[in-house]
């Protein structure tokens, strides 16, 4: 996301929505993803596991692992590493675009609507999985994500929520949702 401000960075943004990424958290970001990237299956993996785990309800999205309990099971999973793989990659194109806005707003209209209108996904678990990411990628690379990449992560990930939450509403979600529920 293009730097749009100065020093001053978050004057004038309305509450509880984020200014653009700072040079500085851009590059933090990138930076720290390149390594993370290094290790993209495992860390996949173990982000959805985790999701899964701690959020089980989240597996009524995903017929082929919806009755798969067991963290051991489902790592070995071929289709949850197969969709580990989709959202490692997604996130790859996401940062890799981060000095092109029009890239990313690409980027979180694919996923957004393939999610609100094919998968019927709730956008609450978007931001349920951007929890977890930063809870992993903290775990696992304590020495790469530190406080202050952390920091910009969120930024980033409150930008990214923020964005697939437009994008239900202008598909129309409230609507969607309530005449299939």
């Amino acid at each position: 996301m293009e730097r749009m401000r100065g020093e001053g960075e978050g004057e004038g943004d309305p509450p509880g929505r984020p200014g653009p990424l700072t040079d500085k958290e851009r590059l933090m970001v990138q930076d720290s993803w390149a390594k993370v990237y290094e290790n993209r299956d495992d860390v996949g993996v173990a982000i959805l596991v985790r999701l899964f785990v701690n959020f089980p309800l989240s597996r009524r999205f995903f017929s082929q692992f919806r009755d798969i309990e067991e963290p051991e099971e489902l790592e070995r999973s071929a289709q949850l590493r197969k969709h580990a793989g989709m959202v490692m990659g997604a996130l790859n194109t996401l940062v890799d675009s981060l000095d092109h806005s029009d890239q990313v707003a690409s980027v979180l209209q694919r996923v957004g609507k393939a999610h609100a209108l094919r998968h019927k996904v709730e956008p609450g678990y978007f931001k349920i999985l951007s929890d977890v990411i930063l809870e992993v990628l903290g775990e696992e690379f304590p020495a790469v994500v530190t406080p202050e990449v952390g920091g910009a992560w969120t930024k980033l990930f409150a930008t990214v929520n923020g964005g697939i939450a437009a994008i239900y509403e202008e598909v129309g979600w409230a609507e969607l949702s309530a005449s299939t529920g």
